[in-house]
Formats: structure tokens, C-alpha cells, sequence
């Protein structure tokens, strides 16, 4: 079976060979690898299923509770103005990276983009995210904090399934922060731009201070000839 992406195989591995005999701890390894939604009782179901190896148990959780097709979801491109700029301490910004429905069903109503592990910098941990077509794209548009000190910083966020179960790719936030950063600068010039950019109107174009739409010699010689067979017309009328 295809196990999600996010369970280290290396990982599993280690722990398959630990030996260890102490159930509660295994009991918790698997609940930190499958999720938070599994209790104690069910983690202990499927470790009892699997005479208590880690990695099998994580295989019978995901097929037991993944009898469906998945939605499929994968990362284009991260659209954040300033990506790449380092950022001042305990700065305001956004955070939006732009994703494709690259599988054959609409995502069903109540999928999230969650954050799931690194550093925390925004006060919500779940976006809510419309349903998406096949081969349609969307925009997931996070706002987010900078830490107070200095350093590199690393967040981790997924799409989740209304029933929690992770799919797609892995979205990560990697971020610099240093004083004299200009990331947050280069996001406020960005919107200021956008609002000083508004497209020009049938309204606009009477503004009595703005450019003269004169006509064309082209068009005065139509108008005149227009005007001269209209004017035989009504003779001959």
C-alpha cells in the first residue's frame, strides 16, 4: 500500500527495531505518527492487531481508516510578494502559495489547510478551503507574525480531508528574520500599488482634467461623407 508521504519510512524503521516492550510508549509513538485524532484505546487495538510492531500498526491505521480515494492536491508555486526578502522581528505578513486539484473529483466541502508541525506563527492553525474542480486552481492566502528574535524559522502546513486525514503535497513557510528587513515593506508597496492601479472607466474618461480623446482626420473625412450621402437622401426623398 502507499503509505501518506508524511510518515518517515526511516523513521518507522528505527522505531520496528527498538524491541522495546513498553506498550504506553509505543502507544504514543503511534498516535504522534497517525494523528492526534487516535485515541489510546484504538492505538492499542491496532498495535495488539500487529503484536505490537510500529510500522505494521501504521499500516493497518491508514488502511483501515483510508478506505476511500483520497483528494489529490499538489503545489505550483509559492505567489507571497517578497519571497525570498528576509523579514523585520514581530512584523505582520502574508503568506500565499497557489495549489492545482490534480486529481479526477472535486474536493469535498470542509477541507482545511492545517498547520502540522515547526514554528507556529499565526494565532489560527487551519485555513477552511472551498471545494476545488479537477484540474482547477486556488489561491491559499495565510496571515502570519514573524518571531521576536532573529534566525531562521521553519512551519509546515497540509490540506486535510474534512475527516482529518492529511493529502497532497507538503507546504512549507521558511522564513529569515533579521533587522532591516524589507519582505513587509515590499507587501505594503504592493497593495498600495494595487489600489492605485484601478482600470479606467467610462466615468473616468469625462474627467475634464484628463487626457483629450481628439478623433482621428480618418474619422472626420467618415463623419463628412456619412453626412454628404445623408443629405442626398433626404434630396431625393
Amino acid at each position: 500500500m502507499d503509505v501518506d508521504n508524511d510518515v518517515d519510512q526511516t523513521l518507522l524503521q528505527q522505531f520496528s527495531c527498538m524491541g522495546t516492550t513498553d506498550r504506553d510508549e509505543l502507544v504514543k509513538q503511534l498516535q504522534m505518527l497517525v494523528g492526534n485524532n487516535l485515541n489510546a484505546t484504538a492505538a492499542s487495538f491496532f498495535l495488539d492487531m500487529n503484536n505490537w510492531n510500529l510500522q505494521g500498526a501504521v499500516c493497518s491505521y491508514f488502511d483501515f481508516e483510508s478506505p476511500y480515494k483520497l483528494p489529490s492536491m499538489t503545489l505550483i508555486r509559492d505567489m507571497t510578494v517578497g519571497e525570498g526578502e528576509s523579514i523585520p522581528p514581530s512584523t505582520k505578513f502574508t503568506k500565499t502559495w497557489r495549489v492545482q486539484n490534480v486529481g479526477d473529483e472535486v474536493w469535498p466541502p470542509g477541507c482545511c489547510l492545517c498547520f502540522s508541525g515547526g514554528d507556529q506563527l499565526c494565532a489560527v492553525d487551519r485555513l477552511p478551503v472551498l471545494p476545488v474542480g479537477p484540474g482547477c486552481t486556488t489561491d491559499l492566502t495565510v496571515e502570519m507574525v514573524s518571531p521576536q528574535q532573529p534566525g531562521m524559522y521553519e512551519s509546515k502546513w497540509r490540506m486535510t480531508t474534512p475527516g482529518g486525514s492529511y493529502f497532497g503535497d507538503i507546504i512549507w513557510v521558511i522564513l529569515t528574520v533579521a533587522e532591516g528587513g524589507t519582505m513587509a515593506l515590499t507587501q505594503q508597496l504592493a497593495r498600495l500599488n494595487e489600489l492605485g492601479s484601478s482600470p479606467r472607466t467610462e466615468e473616468t474618461s469625462l474627467n475634464p482634467f484628463g487626457p483629450i480623446n481628439r478623433p482621428s482626420s480618418q474619422t472626420l473625412f467618415q463623419d463628412s461623407v456619412q453626412q454628404t450621402q445623408d443629405g442626398d437622401a433626404n434630396m431625393m426623398c
